[in-house]
């Protein structure tokens, strides 16, 4: 089975709760972008939240962006999702390189540094609903636990992971987010807490063969779980060279006049997805022409 995510409740509601396998989206992203290992991990792990917190929005055409901006040498990691699965990202160093942190692991925090965290939410009014926190850790799950306590003041825990094969392809990706409602009692967070105190690392429950249930039911051990909803998931990018000539149009005449002038075709990369589009001097000609 592909990437997939469910949604679920726990403790007659007093939690909800999200897990996801990502595998598949996290090395199409890995493909699109020719990521090191560590940024792999760190982009795959924000890819994977992003997955769970864009199905959290209300509306089909909402928007949520997540931005990390660090010190470190990856500089920093931008990805999108709505609420229907689909999600897409990239990181402003692809390919930095780091030895093992001090477990052993891919030095994900290390790549990353210290800096903020942004969660900006487009629900179609004026303004969007930006919130920001500074990096914890700059491992992703801490920073987004920190940022859900810190923002918008719900008590979460999120855990996240990649594996990588020597090969340096995706072995499996994936992880959770459990939040707490203002209405959990103690005793549901108490054993909340025991639970998530057994587990070390959400990378090897995954490399376990672990399905989204079989972590919630990890997780949620004893808190009568409900899984309420399944979607599936991708890494896709709407992209087009429709839209793309329409973001060159809206630069303005002078600016394309000037790449007329040079009498060369030109080339724009997409961000999200690496794909390349190719605009030959007649078609830059046909856009002056629209542009104001």
């Amino acid at each position: 089975m592909g990437d997939y995510m469910v949604r679920a409740t726990a403790a007659n509601a007093q939690v909800r709760a999200f897990a996801v396998t990502t595998k598949e989206l996290v090395e199409t992203a890995r493909q699109a972008h020719n990521t090191s290992p560590v940024v792999t991990a760190a982009l795959g792990r924000l890819l994977t939240a992003g997955v769970m917190m864009g199905s959290m929005l209300k509306g089909d055409d909402d928007l949520l962006t997540l931005q990390v901006r660090g010190d470190g040498p990856v500089r920093g990691l931008t990805v999108t999702a709505n609420a229907k699965g689909e999600v897409k990202g990239y990181a402003t160093v692809p390919d930095v390189i780091l030895p093992a942190n001090a477990k052993g692991k891919l030095d994900v925090g290390g790549a990353v540094g210290r800096g903020t965290l942004s969660v900006i939410r487009d629900l179609g009014l004026k303004e969007p609903y930006v919130g920001q926190t500074a990096l914890v850790t700059g491992e992703i799950g801490d920073d987004l636990t920190s940022y859900f306590a810190t923002s918008e003041q719900t008590p979460s825990s999120v855990g996240l992971g990649v594996l990588m094969e020597k090969t340096n392809t995706v072995r499996c990706a994936g992880g959770f987010i459990i939040q707490l409602m203002p209405f959990a009692e103690e005793e549901t967070i108490s054993k909340l807490e025991h639970n998530l105190s057994l587990i070390n690392s959400v990378t090897a429950l995954l490399d376990q063969g672990m399905t989204p249930e079989q972590l919630l039911e990890r997780v949620l051990d004893g808190l009568d779980v409900e899984i309420t909803d399944r979607m599936p998931c991708s890494f896709t990018c709407n992209c087009s060279k429709e839209r793309v000539e329409k973001a060159l149009i809206s630069i303005g005449k002078k600016e394309l006049q000037e790449m007329i002038d040079e009498d060369k075709p030109i080339e724009v990369n997409c961000h999200f997805c690496g794909k390349t589009y190719k605009f030959d001097v007649d078609e830059l000609k046909k856009m002056e022409k629209k542009s104001r």
